[in-house]
């Protein structure tokens, strides 16, 4: 995904810090876990631990030691552990008719490493791109205390569209997505009318598809936009509209790039529907 083994470090764990976030915890322990190839430098290796200890780190919490084994091809992540008030836990099922959707960060990254791959951005995008990766979702999880949020949900691999599926399936809902206010990353779109569009946005039509209505004035490359996998997404929140402006307003004046973005209703044949 990115050639610099300090910040493939830190993109990995943002990537499962965030799941701690999503679910209303704080993480306090994590566990590495490597694979790595004998043909690479082992300062490799060395440097992309530091990054992923670096964000450790920033999170406030501990690597606790880990595992490694030898692969051909470098893998990073982190076993994370957190604790939660168990009365206060999030999980992606509790949506209910009424609430109000907000999403923490721009989409775009899988279309973004695309083009990355094929050598098609410059510095200043891949900057873009890698900064909004390694960014953790500690402050916006932080903003969301002591606010009555019903359900959150981390955006990943199964992009907006499939993490609002698996979000209204669970909850027996149906949630409205308004696609042209979900903020997008700077030059994603063009991107993706030029096809740089990763082989999971399709698996994730193909997947989600028969569960989603899509409008036919949607132009193509917003829809990909919506079911391109992400790295390191942001966090999804569903609450009461009172409770939804409250918490926009405490992200905002974080510096936190938020968005409200659809609303839940109650179940009407399709679990998603984009307009």
């Amino acid at each position: 995904m990115v050639d610099d083994p300090f910040l493939f470090g830190q993109i990995a764990a943002a990537n499962a810090l965030s799941d701690v976030y999503a679910m209303g915890g704080r993480p306090t322990h994590a566990m590495n876990l490597l694979c790595f190839p004998d043909c690479l430098d082992i300062e490799i290796a060395a440097e992309i631990l530091a990054g992923g200890a670096d964000k450790v780190r920033e999170a406030g919490c501990t690597i606790a030691g880990g595992h490694s084994i030898n692969d051909k091809e470098p893998k990073y992540g982190l076993c994370v552990s957190g604790f939660v008030n168990p009365h206060k836990m999030l999980t992606n099922s509790a949506v209910r008719p009424g609430d109000q959707l907000i999403l923490t960060k721009p989409i775009g990254t899988g279309i973004l490493t695309t083009a990355a791959k094929g050598e098609l951005l410059t510095e200043a995008d891949i900057r873009m791109m890698t900064d909004t990766m390694r960014t953790l979702n500690k402050v916006a999880a932080e903003c969301a205390e002591g606010i009555n949020v019903h359900a959150c949900t981390d955006i990943t691999g199964f992009g907006l569209a499939g993490h609002l599926c698996e979000m209204a399936e669970g909850s027996e809902t149906s949630i409205c997505l308004d696609a042209n206010s979900v903020p997008v990353l700077p030059g994603v779109l063009d991107w993706a009318r030029m096809g740089m569009i990763p082989a999971g946005a399709y698996r994730n039509r193909d997947y989600f598809g028969s569960k989603i209505t899509l409008a036919d004035s949607l132009k193509t490359e917003l829809v990909d936009a919506v079911f391109d996998p992400q790295t390191s997404g942001g966090l999804l929140f569903s609450l009461p509209e009172p409770e939804a402006q409250s918490l926009l307003k405490r992200l905002w004046d974080a510096g936190v790039p938020a968005a409200a973005i659809g609303y839940a209703g109650t179940f009407d044949g399709k679990f998603v529907h984009i307009a």
